[in-house]
């Protein structure tokens, strides 16, 4: 019996000094005492430099034609021919499709016997009767129906050939030989008796665009919106194209807004002043106008700079190493740098940024991260869940 209260005695004594042991573990390494977390904070700096600073508006844009037309045929019917193919050049008057003139052709030639008709009609009667008579104005009055039915049947059949409004590329094509033309009557048959649009639509039967002019449409932040003018230098770059750049103006901001995804953006062109080997329609580009630009001027990378409401603020670092933040007067705030009018002189430390690096330590306890004794229990048993006898 003594001996088994010995041993219980010895057991409840490294009980406790295991919940003793482990609750200071927890202890040092939540607190970071003994071994745990320490940080060292080292400032990131940078130095006021002279030059030029650069603030610019940058989106993605896509590539259209500065001038498209739409052509559709004034008179439908049955398309006979298409002469020319998407990517063809064409001058302006040149065919491009024709449909069957055959009803229009007769038309025409109907009418044009009967105006013959009434302009004879017209001469006897002058040649009976005063000029002021009833049978001359009722003559007169046949003339005049005569004519405009000649007209009608003349743009009619000039209808049936669409002729380019403009020299361009063909850039689309919705028709086919045997296909029904898409005839609009409410469209003005003009010079080759074709219906010109200079909007682009799908439903177009032939699309020319110059490919000569290109130009960039693309939207813009409500808040760079603001900052951009007609006729600022732009730079665009092609995505798909390796070294492809090419320079451009504003040429249309837009004064109304679109929303998507709730954001507010105005739309605006970018006229290119040269057309780069291998640019097509629809390409996407990145954009980047220049909207402020000064030179020979003092500045520092713009994150060294903290805002407080209007007051601006540089911590600058001295030989000794000791920091000191001074109030700046500045200018440009460009894309990677802020021009500083007043507050520091060149070749000067600023801090960027302050790093803090962690360093952590294995929390111990003696003998190397184990229980006393290294890891085993007094009397034999070890400390990881050993038995005892």
């Amino acid at each position: 019996m003594r001996f088994w209260r010995r041993r219980t005695f010895l057991v409840n004594s490294v009980l406790s000094a295991l919940l003793v042991g482990g609750g200071a573990w927890a202890y040092t390494l939540l607190n970071g005492d003994g071994g745990g977390s320490t940080g060292t904070s080292t400032a990131r700096t940078g130095t006021v430099a002279q030059g030029t600073v650069t603030a610019s508006v940058t989106a993605s844009g896509t590539v259209a034609s500065a001038t498209t037309m739409n052509h559709n045929f004034v008179t439908s019917g049955t398309v006979t021919s298409i002469k020319v193919a998407v990517g063809d050049k064409v001058t302006k008057g040149q065919v491009l499709a024709t449909v069957d003139s055959t009803e229009t052709a007769a038309s025409l030639a109907t009418a044009k016997a009967n105006l013959t008709d009434a302009k004879s009609a017209l001469a006897d009667a002058k040649d009976e009767f005063d000029d002021d008579s009833d049978q001359v104005e009722q003559a007169q009055r046949s003339v005049t129906s005569a004519q405009n039915a000649y007209d009608s049947a003349k743009r009619a059949q000039d209808g049936t050939t669409l002729k380019a409004g403009m020299a361009g590329t063909v850039t689309a094509m919705n028709g086919t030989v045997g296909g029904s033309s898409a005839g609009s009557s409410s469209s003005s048959g003009g010079s080759g008796g074709n219906s010109t649009s200079s909007s682009s639509g799908s439903s177009a039967f032939i699309v020319l665009s110059d490919m000569d002019k290109l130009q960039v449409s693309a939207s813009v932040p409500e808040s760079d919106a603001t900052r951009l003018k007609l006729k600022q230098s732009a730079q665009v770059t092609w995505n798909a194209l390796a070294n492809t750049t090419a320079e451009g103006l504003v040429t249309t901001i837009s004064p109304t807004s679109t929303t998507s995804g709730g954001v507010t953006s105005y739309p605006i062109v970018i006229s290119l002043n040269t057309v780069p080997t291998g640019a097509k329609l629809g390409q996407s580009v990145s954009i980047s106008v220049v909207v402020s630009k000064v030179e020979n001027v003092l500045y520092v990378p713009a994150a060294a700079v903290k805002s407080a409401g209007n007051l601006k603020t540089v911590t600058v670092v001295n030989d000794s190493g000791a920091q000191e933040t001074r109030t700046v007067t500045i200018g440009v705030e460009g894309d990677s740098y802020t021009e500083i009018k007043s507050g520091l002189t060149a070749g000067e430390k600023v801090v960027i940024a302050t790093v803090t690096t962690n360093s952590t330590t294995n929390n111990q306890f003696p003998g190397g991260g184990q229980f006393p004794g290294g890891g085993q229990i007094p009397g034999g048993a070890a400390g990881g869940g050993g038995g005892f006898r």
